[in-house]
């Protein structure tokens, strides 16, 4: 069943940033990055059992970030690129601060919220401490490896190369650097070496099935479609 929920939620990232790219053009993308950080980073909590081994959820929607990033490199350019890892980051650092301030207001006896928030938001500067790190050194290596791929193989036909080559390292150093951070003590060396492996094949899945989509916002963007 968790097998046939992540494809779906596979399938849903992918259709939902070609929808805001072609809706909105490069806007779109700059709209999917904080969506995609802070879902991310409340779904990162949840721990589950896929393909027969523990993984923490979160690891699509995370991925999915790179895709971006990868348009903006390849239809607009290294600045652009970098003004979106900027936006994930300020996403990021607000939503942590605002949600970690809203567990000090004292709930009323109504209240059914309260230890469910605590739970999820309570962990997330630790959580966000990784991701932030880890974000930020995975997408300026990303976005620098793609910009050098491209200066390389700037024909159309190594698109692939472009995209897989640069997303694939910087998805290791991401889940190395954000595991380590985020969840060193919170779970036994076995199950947080499990993690690491898991999030990183799960990510370099991502990344691989991502290419026919930058493919397809390329061709959007050399035809005139999106401006």
């Amino acid at each position: 069943m968790n097998e046939l929920l992540w494809g779906a939620m596979l399938l849903i990232n992918f259709s939902a940033i070609l929808f805001s790219y072609r809706v909105w053009g490069k806007t779109g993308l700059y709209i999917w990055v904080p969506l995609a950080v802070m879902i991310a980073n409340i779904q990162v909590t949840k721990t589950i059992h896929l393909f027969g081994l523990t993984a923490t959820l979160g690891n699509i929607v995370y991925a999915t970030s790179f895709l971006v990033t990868d348009i903006l490199s390849e239809n607009y350019g290294k600045k652009d690129a970098k003004k979106a890892v900027g936006i994930g980051f300020f996403a990021l650092i607000v939503m942590t601060v605002l949600m970690n301030l809203a567990l000090y207001f004292m709930p009323d006896e109504s209240d059914f919220a309260q230890s469910s928030l605590q739970t999820i938001f309570s962990i997330m500067p630790r959580i966000a401490l990784g991701s932030l790190t880890a974000y930020g050194l995975s997408q300026l290596h990303d976005i620098w490896a793609y910009d050098m791929w491209k200066r390389r193989f700037a024909e159309d036909k190594y698109l692939w190369m472009r995209n897989n080559f640069s997303t694939m390292v910087s998805q290791l150093i991401d889940t190395v650097v954000f595991t380590l951070i985020a969840f060193s003590g919170v779970f036994p060396w076995p199950v947080l070496v499990q993690i690491m492996i898991t999030t990183y094949l799960l990510k370099w899945v991502v990344a691989l099935l991502d290419t026919p989509f930058l493919y397809l916002a390329k061709r959007w963007k050399s035809k005139g479609i999106i401006a």
